[in-house]
C-alpha cells in the first residue's frame, strides 16, 4: 500500500491503495489496517458483548498505538475468555497472575484489573435497568450537528458527548474509560462515522448505522 510522510499525509488525508480504493490515510498504512478500516471500523456494534469487548480494547490501547492491539485480539480474546461478562467478572487474584504472565496480551495490571472490575460493573449496569450497548449509543450526537470530516485536523480526540460517556462510566464504577478513550471507541463502533469525506467506506458505514439496532 501507498505510505506518505506525516506532513504529506496532513495534506492529503486519503490514500489511494495498490486495488484503486481510497482510505482514510491510517487505514492503507498495513495490510492489517485495510482490512479493520474496510470491514470493522466505523461499522456499527450493538450488542452488550460488542460494545463490552471493544470498551475493554480501547482501554488497553491506551498509550499504545491500535496496530498492537489488533495483532494482539485473538489473544486477548482467549485469555478473557472471550469478553463475556459473565466469566470475566468472576475473575480472582489467581487470574490476574495468569494474565501478568500472559506474553499475548499487553500485560498491564491496572488495565487488567480494571476489565475485571468493568465485567462487574457490566452486571450492576444491567441491575438498574439499562445496558452497555444502550448507554453507549445514547451518547451519539445528532447527525445534523455533523460534518464529514476532511482533514485529519476535523477530527477530534475527544468530545462533550465522549466525554459526559466518560463521567458517567466512572461515576457508575467503570474504569479506564477517559474520554479519549471513550471517543476511540465510539468512532470503532460506528456510533460516530469518522471516516473522511470521499473513504469508500464512509457511506456504507453511514447506511449502516441509520439502520443499527441496539440489541
Amino acid at each position: 500500500m501507498l505510505r506518505k510522510t506525516t506532513v504529506e499525509r496532513m495534506n492529503s488525508p486519503l490514500l489511494r491503495g495498490t486495488d484503486g480504493k481510497r482510505r482514510c490515510f491510517w487505514g492503507a498504512s498495513s495490510l492489517e489496517y485495510v482490512h479493520y478500516h474496510d470491514t470493522e471500523w466505523g461499522r456499527p456494534i450493538t450488542t452488550d458483548q460488542g460494545v463490552f469487548e471493544r470498551m475493554c480494547l480501547e482501554g488497553f490501547q491506551s498509550g499504545l498505538s491500535w496496530i498492537t492491539i489488533l495483532r494482539k485480539r485473538e489473544n486477548f480474546r482467549t485469555a478473557f475468555c472471550g469478553f463475556e461478562p459473565s466469566k470475566i467478572a468472576q475473575f480472582n487474584d489467581t487470574d490476574v497472575q495468569r494474565l501478568l504472565g500472559d506474553a499475548g496480551i499487553v500485560r498491564h495490571r491496572g488495565k487488567i484489573e480494571a476489565t475485571i472490575n468493568n465485567a462487574r460493573a457490566f452486571f450492576e449496569l444491567h441491575d438498574s435497568g439499562s445496558s452497555l450497548a444502550e448507554l453507549f449509543w445514547s451518547a451519539a450526537p445528532a447527525d445534523a450537528a455533523r460534518r464529514s470530516p476532511k482533514a485529519i485536523t476535523d477530527i477530534a480526540a475527544k468530545t462533550p458527548e465522549s466525554i459526559a460517556l466518560s463521567k458517567h462510566l466512572i461515576r457508575i464504577g467503570f474504569r479506564f474509560v477517559g474520554p479519549t478513550t471513550m471517543y476511540a471507541a465510539m468512532q470503532a463502533m460506528g456510533i460516530v462515522n469518522d471516516h473522511l469525506a470521499g473513504c469508500h467506506v464512509r457511506s456504507a458505514c453511514a447506511q449502516e448505522r441509520r439502520v443499527a439496532v441496539i440489541r
